[in-house]
C-alpha cells in the first residue's frame, strides 16, 4: 500500500495524486486531519472558488486541504513495455 502525506508532498504534488486516482479509479484509504478516515473510490478533485474539494463515490465531497493522507495499492503500469 503507498501511503501519500499531504504535509510532505505538498499541495500541488498532493493534487497529483488525488487526480491520477480518480483516472485510474483506484479504490483509496482516506484519513482527514481531524483523525476520521474511510475507505472510497475518488470520482473528481475540482477547485470552485478557490478551493479544492474531492469528491467520492459513497461519501460527502471533502476539502483537499482537510485531507492529511491518502493511502493506495500501487498503480498498474500503463506505458508499453
Amino acid at each position: 500500500m503507498n501511503r501519500f502525506e499531504q504535509a510532505r508532498l505538498g499541495r500541488c504534488d498532493f493534487l497529483d495524486v488525488l487526480e491520477e486516482s480518480v483516472l485510474m479509479r483506484a479504490e483509496v484509504r482516506v484519513e482527514l486531519a481531524d483523525g476520521t478516515s474511510f475507505h472510497d473510490r475518488l470520482t473528481d478533485v475540482e477547485t470552485t472558488g478557490g478551493r479544492d474539494r474531492a469528491t467520492f463515490a459513497r461519501h460527502d465531497p471533502v476539502l483537499v486541504e482537510a485531507i492529511a493522507v491518502i493511502e493506495r495499492d500501487p498503480l498498474p503500469h500503463t506505458y508499453p513495455t
